[in-house]
Protein backbone atom coordinates (compact mmCIF):
# COMPACT_ATOMS: atom_id res chain seq x y z
CA UNK A 1 0.00 0.00 0.00
CA UNK A 2 1.16 3.61 -0.87
CA UNK A 3 2.40 4.88 2.30
CA UNK A 4 0.89 8.86 1.53
CA UNK A 5 0.78 11.13 4.20
CA UNK A 6 -2.23 12.96 3.71
CA UNK A 7 -4.03 15.97 4.78
CA UNK A 8 -7.73 13.70 5.28
CA UNK A 9 -7.45 10.27 4.43
CA UNK A 10 -10.88 8.93 4.64
CA UNK A 11 -10.98 5.67 7.11
CA UNK A 12 -12.73 2.80 5.86
CA UNK A 13 -12.58 1.27 9.16
CA UNK A 14 -10.29 -0.72 11.49
CA UNK A 15 -10.96 -4.19 10.27
CA UNK A 16 -8.98 -5.60 7.02
CA UNK A 17 -12.84 -7.05 5.70
CA UNK A 18 -13.36 -3.41 5.57
CA UNK A 19 -10.68 -2.62 2.95
CA UNK A 20 -11.27 -5.67 1.56
CA UNK A 21 -15.31 -4.71 1.22
CA UNK A 22 -13.46 -0.98 -0.22
CA UNK A 23 -11.32 -2.84 -3.31
CA UNK A 24 -14.15 -5.63 -3.85
CA UNK A 25 -16.58 -2.27 -4.75
CA UNK A 26 -14.18 -0.41 -6.56
CA UNK A 27 -13.63 -3.43 -8.86
CA UNK A 28 -17.29 -3.96 -9.33
CA UNK A 29 -17.31 -0.36 -10.57
CA UNK A 30 -14.08 -0.96 -13.27
CA UNK A 31 -16.30 -3.76 -14.15
CA UNK A 32 -19.00 -1.67 -15.25
CA UNK A 33 -17.08 0.79 -17.05
CA UNK A 34 -15.13 -2.10 -19.37
CA UNK A 35 -18.73 -3.51 -19.95
CA UNK A 36 -19.90 0.04 -21.06
CA UNK A 37 -16.60 0.46 -23.02
CA UNK A 38 -16.85 -2.74 -24.96
CA UNK A 39 -20.47 -2.30 -25.59
CA UNK A 40 -21.99 -1.76 -29.18
CA UNK A 41 -22.41 1.78 -28.96
CA UNK A 42 -18.59 2.65 -27.05
CA UNK A 43 -16.08 4.03 -27.61
CA UNK A 44 -14.24 0.75 -29.12
CA UNK A 45 -16.59 0.62 -32.10
CA UNK A 46 -15.83 3.74 -33.63
CA UNK A 47 -14.22 3.58 -37.08
CA UNK A 48 -14.44 7.35 -38.52
CA UNK A 49 -15.08 10.56 -37.69
CA UNK A 50 -15.19 13.26 -41.11
CA UNK A 51 -16.19 16.80 -40.23
CA UNK A 52 -18.34 18.81 -43.00
CA UNK A 53 -17.90 21.57 -44.81
CA UNK A 54 -20.76 24.28 -45.60
CA UNK A 55 -22.89 23.16 -48.60
CA UNK A 56 -23.09 19.77 -50.01
CA UNK A 57 -21.00 17.01 -48.43
CA UNK A 58 -20.93 13.56 -50.15
CA UNK A 59 -21.21 10.43 -48.41
CA UNK A 60 -20.79 7.06 -49.62
CA UNK A 61 -17.09 4.46 -50.26
CA UNK A 62 -16.16 6.86 -52.94
CA UNK A 63 -12.64 7.25 -52.26
CA UNK A 64 -13.17 11.26 -52.97
CA UNK A 65 -16.59 10.95 -50.27
CA UNK A 66 -16.43 13.91 -47.34
CA UNK A 67 -17.83 11.28 -45.06
CA UNK A 68 -16.47 7.95 -46.43
CA UNK A 69 -18.11 4.51 -45.57
CA UNK A 70 -16.67 0.75 -46.12
CA UNK A 71 -17.41 -0.53 -49.77
CA UNK A 72 -19.15 -3.51 -47.71
CA UNK A 73 -21.47 -1.24 -46.48
CA UNK A 74 -22.94 1.35 -48.80
CA UNK A 75 -22.75 2.28 -52.48
CA UNK A 76 -20.32 4.69 -53.71
CA UNK A 77 -22.72 7.71 -53.90
CA UNK A 78 -25.43 7.11 -50.85
CA UNK A 79 -26.06 10.47 -50.04
CA UNK A 80 -25.55 14.45 -49.44
CA UNK A 81 -25.00 16.04 -46.20
CA UNK A 82 -25.63 19.66 -46.30
CA UNK A 83 -24.50 22.22 -44.20
CA UNK A 84 -25.87 25.80 -43.64
CA UNK A 85 -25.19 28.00 -40.58
CA UNK A 86 -26.16 25.44 -38.14
CA UNK A 87 -27.86 23.08 -39.76
CA UNK A 88 -27.64 19.45 -40.77
CA UNK A 89 -29.72 18.52 -43.60
CA UNK A 90 -29.39 14.54 -44.84
CA UNK A 91 -30.91 13.98 -48.56
CA UNK A 92 -29.94 10.42 -49.39
CA UNK A 93 -29.82 8.84 -53.42
CA UNK A 94 -32.18 6.14 -54.55
CA UNK A 95 -31.19 3.03 -54.00
CA UNK A 96 -28.75 3.61 -50.98
CA UNK A 97 -30.60 1.97 -48.26
CA UNK A 98 -30.06 4.32 -45.89
CA UNK A 99 -32.08 4.28 -42.97
CA UNK A 100 -32.79 7.07 -40.51
CA UNK A 101 -33.87 6.31 -36.94
CA UNK A 102 -34.61 2.53 -38.05
CA UNK A 103 -36.39 3.68 -40.90
CA UNK A 104 -35.67 3.95 -45.27
CA UNK A 105 -33.99 7.40 -44.96
CA UNK A 106 -35.98 10.40 -46.40
CA UNK A 107 -34.60 13.33 -46.67
CA UNK A 108 -34.35 15.83 -42.83
CA UNK A 109 -32.54 18.19 -40.78
CA UNK A 110 -30.77 16.21 -38.35
CA UNK A 111 -30.32 16.42 -34.66
CA UNK A 112 -26.64 16.31 -33.64
CA UNK A 113 -25.33 15.30 -30.30
CA UNK A 114 -25.08 18.99 -28.85
CA UNK A 115 -29.16 18.28 -28.92
CA UNK A 116 -29.62 15.31 -26.44
CA UNK A 117 -29.79 12.33 -28.29
CA UNK A 118 -28.36 12.50 -32.01
CA UNK A 119 -30.56 11.24 -35.03
CA UNK A 120 -28.93 7.76 -36.27
CA UNK A 121 -28.28 7.18 -39.88
CA UNK A 122 -27.59 3.20 -40.69
CA UNK A 123 -25.84 2.01 -43.88
CA UNK A 124 -25.87 -2.26 -42.84
CA UNK A 125 -24.56 -2.49 -39.39
CA UNK A 126 -22.45 0.50 -39.76
CA UNK A 127 -23.82 3.57 -37.73
CA UNK A 128 -23.31 7.38 -38.04
CA UNK A 129 -24.41 10.67 -36.63
CA UNK A 130 -23.97 14.39 -36.32
CA UNK A 131 -21.61 15.49 -33.62
CA UNK A 132 -20.68 19.13 -33.03
CA UNK A 133 -17.92 20.54 -31.32
CA UNK A 134 -17.80 24.73 -30.98
CA UNK A 135 -18.83 25.70 -34.18
CA UNK A 136 -17.78 22.64 -36.27
CA UNK A 137 -19.73 19.61 -37.43
CA UNK A 138 -19.17 16.26 -38.08
CA UNK A 139 -19.87 12.79 -38.62
CA UNK A 140 -19.09 9.76 -36.44
CA UNK A 141 -19.33 6.35 -37.25
CA UNK A 142 -19.45 3.30 -35.26
CA UNK A 143 -19.05 -0.33 -36.59
CA UNK A 144 -19.79 -2.85 -33.65
CA UNK A 145 -17.79 -5.70 -35.40
CA UNK A 146 -14.49 -2.92 -35.52
CA UNK A 147 -11.16 -4.86 -34.44
CA UNK A 148 -11.21 -2.18 -32.14
CA UNK A 149 -13.89 -3.46 -29.96
CA UNK A 150 -13.29 -7.11 -31.22
CA UNK A 151 -9.83 -7.35 -29.86
CA UNK A 152 -10.20 -5.73 -26.46
CA UNK A 153 -9.22 -7.62 -23.39
CA UNK A 154 -9.34 -4.94 -20.91
CA UNK A 155 -7.39 -1.98 -19.07
CA UNK A 156 -4.69 -2.16 -17.13
CA UNK A 157 -4.51 -0.44 -13.96
CA UNK A 158 -2.74 0.06 -10.41
CA UNK A 159 -3.80 -1.97 -7.82
CA UNK A 160 -6.47 -0.52 -5.77
CA UNK A 161 -5.00 1.38 -2.82
CA UNK A 162 -7.67 3.00 -0.43
CA UNK A 163 -4.91 5.74 0.50
CA UNK A 164 -5.51 6.74 -2.92
CA UNK A 165 -9.39 7.66 -1.43
CA UNK A 166 -8.77 11.23 -0.37
CA UNK A 167 -10.94 13.99 0.95
CA UNK A 168 -9.94 17.41 -0.17
CA UNK A 169 -11.12 20.55 0.61
CA UNK A 170 -13.50 22.51 -1.82
CA UNK A 171 -12.34 26.57 -2.56
CA UNK A 172 -15.46 28.14 -3.93
CA UNK A 173 -15.04 31.20 -6.26
CA UNK A 174 -17.27 34.10 -5.73
CA UNK A 175 -19.12 33.48 -8.60
CA UNK A 176 -18.06 30.55 -11.38
CA UNK A 177 -15.76 30.73 -14.15
CA UNK A 178 -15.76 29.90 -17.42
CA UNK A 179 -12.24 27.97 -18.56
CA UNK A 180 -11.37 27.65 -22.40
CA UNK A 181 -10.05 24.02 -22.06
CA UNK A 182 -7.88 22.91 -25.06
CA UNK A 183 -8.68 20.18 -27.15
CA UNK A 184 -7.45 17.44 -29.09
CA UNK A 185 -8.28 18.97 -31.99
CA UNK A 186 -6.44 21.64 -31.60
CA UNK A 187 -9.66 24.29 -30.55
CA UNK A 188 -11.05 24.86 -26.86
CA UNK A 189 -14.48 24.20 -25.05
CA UNK A 190 -15.81 26.12 -22.83
CA UNK A 191 -16.07 24.49 -19.37
CA UNK A 192 -17.69 25.94 -15.76
CA UNK A 193 -15.26 25.94 -12.69
CA UNK A 194 -17.09 26.28 -9.51
CA UNK A 195 -13.67 26.64 -7.26
CA UNK A 196 -10.88 24.82 -6.10
CA UNK A 197 -10.00 21.17 -4.60
CA UNK A 198 -6.94 21.55 -2.26
CA UNK A 199 -5.32 18.32 -0.40
CA UNK A 200 -2.14 17.20 0.66
CA UNK A 201 0.06 14.03 -0.80
CA UNK A 202 3.10 13.46 1.53
CA UNK A 203 2.45 16.87 3.04
CA UNK A 204 3.04 18.23 -0.20
CA UNK A 205 -0.84 20.86 -1.02
CA UNK A 206 -1.91 19.97 -4.00
CA UNK A 207 -4.91 21.87 -6.03
CA UNK A 208 -7.08 20.76 -8.71
CA UNK A 209 -9.61 23.22 -10.64
CA UNK A 210 -12.79 20.37 -11.35
CA UNK A 211 -15.02 21.53 -14.05
CA UNK A 212 -19.09 20.89 -14.44
CA UNK A 213 -20.04 19.75 -17.68
CA UNK A 214 -23.94 19.42 -17.61
CA UNK A 215 -25.28 21.79 -15.62
CA UNK A 216 -28.55 19.74 -15.44
CA UNK A 217 -27.14 16.76 -13.80
CA UNK A 218 -24.25 18.57 -11.80
CA UNK A 219 -20.92 16.33 -10.74
CA UNK A 220 -17.32 17.36 -10.75
CA UNK A 221 -15.10 16.84 -13.83
CA UNK A 222 -11.41 16.95 -13.55
CA UNK A 223 -9.24 16.41 -16.03
CA UNK A 224 -5.51 15.73 -14.71
CA UNK A 225 -1.84 15.39 -15.95
CA UNK A 226 0.53 13.89 -13.30
CA UNK A 227 3.96 12.67 -13.32
CA UNK A 228 2.51 8.87 -14.16
CA UNK A 229 1.43 10.58 -17.75
CA UNK A 230 3.25 9.06 -20.49
CA UNK A 231 5.45 6.99 -17.78
CA UNK A 232 2.79 4.23 -17.20
CA UNK A 233 0.01 6.31 -17.37
CA UNK A 234 -1.80 7.97 -20.99
CA UNK A 235 0.57 10.60 -21.62
CA UNK A 236 -2.32 12.99 -22.68
CA UNK A 237 -3.75 13.19 -18.84
CA UNK A 238 -6.57 10.85 -17.44
CA UNK A 239 -10.31 11.43 -16.36
CA UNK A 240 -11.60 11.53 -12.53
CA UNK A 241 -15.16 12.39 -11.60
CA UNK A 242 -16.74 13.13 -8.00
CA UNK A 243 -19.51 13.96 -6.12
CA UNK A 244 -20.34 17.98 -5.77
CA UNK A 245 -18.99 19.19 -2.55
CA UNK A 246 -20.93 18.54 0.82
CA UNK A 247 -20.33 21.00 3.89
CA UNK A 248 -16.90 22.15 1.65
CA UNK A 249 -15.89 18.38 0.97
CA UNK A 250 -15.15 16.36 -1.66
CA UNK A 251 -14.23 12.91 -1.65
CA UNK A 252 -11.43 11.81 -4.73
CA UNK A 253 -11.08 8.54 -5.36
CA UNK A 254 -8.36 8.26 -7.60
CA UNK A 255 -8.49 4.46 -7.61
CA UNK A 256 -11.16 5.63 -9.98
CA UNK A 257 -8.86 7.77 -12.47
CA UNK A 258 -10.18 6.51 -16.18
CA UNK A 259 -8.73 7.40 -19.58
CA UNK A 260 -10.22 9.24 -21.84
CA UNK A 261 -11.61 7.94 -25.03
CA UNK A 262 -8.55 9.21 -26.79
CA UNK A 263 -6.78 6.79 -25.63
CA UNK A 264 -9.27 3.82 -27.12
CA UNK A 265 -9.47 5.46 -30.34
CA UNK A 266 -8.12 7.90 -33.15
CA UNK A 267 -11.55 9.34 -33.78
CA UNK A 268 -12.72 10.79 -30.08
CA UNK A 269 -12.81 14.64 -29.82
CA UNK A 270 -11.22 14.81 -26.09
CA UNK A 271 -10.63 17.68 -23.62
CA UNK A 272 -7.34 17.94 -22.39
CA UNK A 273 -5.90 18.69 -19.25
CA UNK A 274 -5.85 22.20 -18.49
CA UNK A 275 -2.31 23.74 -17.42
CA UNK A 276 -3.60 24.15 -13.74
CA UNK A 277 -4.11 20.64 -13.13
CA UNK A 278 -0.54 19.69 -14.18
CA UNK A 279 -0.09 17.88 -10.84
CA UNK A 280 3.95 16.91 -9.98
CA UNK A 281 3.21 14.52 -8.19
CA UNK A 282 2.57 10.66 -9.24
CA UNK A 283 -1.04 9.12 -9.02
CA UNK A 284 -0.31 5.87 -8.84
CA UNK A 285 -4.05 4.63 -8.42
CA UNK A 286 -6.45 4.30 -11.62
CA UNK A 287 -6.19 2.99 -15.24
CA UNK A 288 -3.16 2.86 -16.65
CA UNK A 289 -2.61 3.28 -20.65
CA UNK A 290 -3.77 0.67 -22.32
CA UNK A 291 -1.13 1.07 -25.69
CA UNK A 292 -3.48 0.66 -28.15
CA UNK A 293 -2.24 3.68 -30.56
Amino acid sequence: MNKLVLASVILLGPTAAAQDAYVKSVDAWHAQRITRLAAEEGWLSLIGRDWLKPGENTLGSAPESTVLLPDWAAPTKAGLFILDGTTVRFRPLPGSGILLNGKPAIEATLASDADGKPDLLQAGRVRFYVIRRGDRFGIRIKDPEAPTRKEFHGVPRYPVDPAWRVEAEFLPYASPKIRHIPTVLGSTEPMTAPGLLRFKVDAREVTLEPMIEDPEHPELFLIFKDATSAHGTYPAGRFLYAEMPKEGRVILDFNRSVNPPCAFTLFATCPLPPKQNHMTIAVTAGEKDPGLH
